[in-house]
Order: structure tokens, then sequence, then C-alpha cells
């Protein structure tokens, strides 16, 4: 019997990524570039230069009317109250069990009106979950408008220069975790420029209408082309957020994955009234959670992967979330779930990989810190 071939997904930016020679893969149902000329130059050029992405994967729910607060406060863990217009912030948003169902960031883009940029996988999961919230607050609106933005990051160093030959809005003015609305870039219009990012690095979104986005791209290779900027692809940018340790849904965080082992506890605020995990969530901060996420340098040769077990004097002791050759850093690393009482820095354990042992030492996170000029 014949196999049913499934369509992937494309984004605004698909045909761009091959011109540019993007190796397209099926990253959850999307078809996105792993890499261009290659995962190492990609990563070393967003730490020294600049990288460009195309994030248009996203998904992208408006939630705004009456009881637009009100609902977003039930619905996640930080405070979405003490935000600002123009205001950015992060958050998870958990089950009733204190399990993460995703985590996202919030865009306060008026009196009453959120965006909510989630994970693309769960965009369907997160949408189901703010309706399903919703039925207690009729007066918010909500709406899923992924299809029609594109989402175009630029990350390193040299980005504000870069976006800045683009663009008449003076990117100085927007400060860390704000963003601006409605201004041009490459003579298109734009929803937003924000200042976020998922590499540790300085850099920006520009959130448009999706048949913008190419000519954006195309203006921002133009400009940046005597200044380094590189196209990036996953694989840059997956090695890129491991070096400081921000997390990746489905690996470090899941549903079965409390925010404070997670070490998220700074993004859920218990002194609000009341949101959906709340009571398991302080009952953990009470007891203390029985194992918290580490950092982990392999001290043999060989590379921790997902799932691989943790162990100490044989026995199996934790979990690896994330692992891999640091290219900036130029050692294995890791990251992983171990029990509270071995989590010391320094202490000593060793990584299943396939059978062979690697042994490694818990080490700080993050592992890389970005030079302060």
């Amino acid at each position: 019997m014949k196999e049913e071939k499934i369509e992937l997904k494309r984004t605004p930016l698909y045909e761009i990524h091959h011109q540019y020679g993007g190796r397209v893969i099926d990253f959850g149902g999307w078809a996105l570039p792993v890499q261009y000329k290659g995962i190492i130059d990609e990563h070393r050029a967003v730490r020294e230069k600049a990288g460009i992405f195309d994030v248009s994967h996203m998904g992208e729910i408006l939630v705004e009317g009456g009881q637009a607060l009100d609902l977003l406060q039930e619905l996640v863990t930080n405070d979405v109250s003490k935000m600002k217009i123009n205001q950015v912030q992060y958050t998870p948003m958990c089950n009733d069990r204190g399990g993460i169902i995703d985590d996202f960031i919030i865009y306060r883009l008026g009196e009453s009106k959120y965006l909510l940029v989630v994970n693309a996988a769960n965009t369907e999961k997160d949408l189901n979950r703010v309706l399903e919230v919703a039925k207690g607050y009729p007066e918010a609106r909500v709406e899923d408008i992924t299809d029609q933005v594109g989402i175009i990051a630029i990350q390193g160093p040299l980005a504000k220069e870069i976006l800045q030959k683009i663009t008449p809005q003076d990117l100085g003015d927007i400060k860390y975790f704000w963003c601006v609305q409605d201004v041009e870039a490459a003579g298109e219009n734009t929803m937003l420029i924000s200042r976020t990012g998922y590499t540790g690095e300085d850099g920006f979104e520009i959130y448009c209408p999706s048949q913008s986005a190419p000519a954006i791209w195309e203006a921002l290779m133009k400009e940046g082309e005597g200044l380094g900027l590189v196209p990036a692809g996953l694989g840059c940018r997956d090695t890129l957020r491991f070096e400081v340790c921000l997390p990746l849904y489905g690996n470090e965080l899941t549903e079965d994955t409390n925010p404070l082992e997670a070490g998220l506890g700074r993004f859920v605020k218990l002194d609000k009234p009341s949101f959906r995990g709340r009571e398991a969530i302080a009952e953990m901060k009470e007891e203390g959670p029985g194992r918290v996420l580490v950092g982990l340098e392999m001290t043999s040769r060989g590379i921790a992967r997902t799932n691989y077990p943790i162990l100490e004097n044989g026995q199996k002791v934790g979990v690896i979330t994330s692992g891999s050759f640091a290219p900036s850093l130029d050692k294995n690393l890791a990251l992983g779930y171990v029990p509270k009482e071995l989590s010391e820095i320094g202490t000593a354990l060793q990584v299943d990989a396939r059978g062979r042992l690697i042994d490694a030492r818990i080490v700080p996170i993050p592992f890389y810190k970005k030079e302060e000029n």
C-alpha cells in the first residue's frame, strides 16, 4: 500500500531558502532550512557579526477585548497586569498539574490587545487551551492570525547597524523586551519590530504581513552583505540557544515539567490571585523540587544527546534534555535533570551514550555569557 505523502507547510520565505542554498527539512510539519553553508559557520557569524532567521512558523494568537487581561491572568504564570503598552513578556502556560503546556512571549499592543507568539508545534494545542479558558471570559476575543504574519529575526552584534539601514525608526529607542508598532522597513509596512531573541545576542524581530517578508529579507541581506550577515538555519539557532541555556519546548520543557524544576521560578507569580496550575506549583515551592535542570560538561570524549541516561555509580539518576558541541566554547556540553541532592557544581556523573559511558561533571549555567561592551 502506497504511503500518503504529507504536504509540509511553507513560510512566506520558502522560495528564498532555496535561492540561498538552504537545506530544507521537515521541522514539525514545516519546510524550513536546517542550515545554509554550515551550522558552525552560521553559529559563529551570529556570535561575531549577524545572522538572519526565518521564524514565520511561530504561532500568533491575538487576544483582545474587555476581559483580555483577565483571561491571560488565569491562563499564564507570569503577571500580565504589570505590562505596559509595547512591552514584551516571557511566560510559561501550565496545565492544572503545574506541567508546562508551552512557553511563549506576550506582546501588549493596546489597552486591551495582546499578541501571544507561541511555539510552532504547539500552536493548535495552545489555541485550544486559550479558547477553553476563554469560555469563562465572554468579552475576550481570540483569533489565530498565524497565516497572516511573517517573522524575520536578525541577531548578532551588528544586527542593529544592519536593520537601521532599512528603517527610519530609531532602533536605539527600542529597549530589550519592548517593541514599536506600525513602522516601515524596506519600504514595507510592518506590524511591529521587537528587541528580544533566542541566541544570547542582541537582535530584533520584524513582524510583517506575509507578502512583505521576502522584500524585507532581501533588503537586509543586501545591506548586510559587507558586514558579514549570513542566512542562518534551525541548526545554529539550536546551538546558540543551547549555549545560553534557553529552554526548548519538548526538550527541557514538557507537560510533565514544573516551571520550578526548570529554573523558571522568576516567571511564576504566586502572589496573583489565581491561575491554572497555581496550587501544584505552590505545593512544589513549599516542598522544594525533587529534580532540577543542570549543566554538564563532558570530561571524556563523546557528545551527550537528548534522552541519554545520566548515571551515578552505574545507576540511572536523570536524563539529558539537550546536548551538543558548543562552538563558542569548544566543549561538549549538555543540559539535563538530576535529583536535587546531586545538583551541586562539580558533582561527577556519567552519561550512557548507547552503552558507552562518558564522564561528566556539573557546571554552572548558562554556559556562555556575552561580553559586555
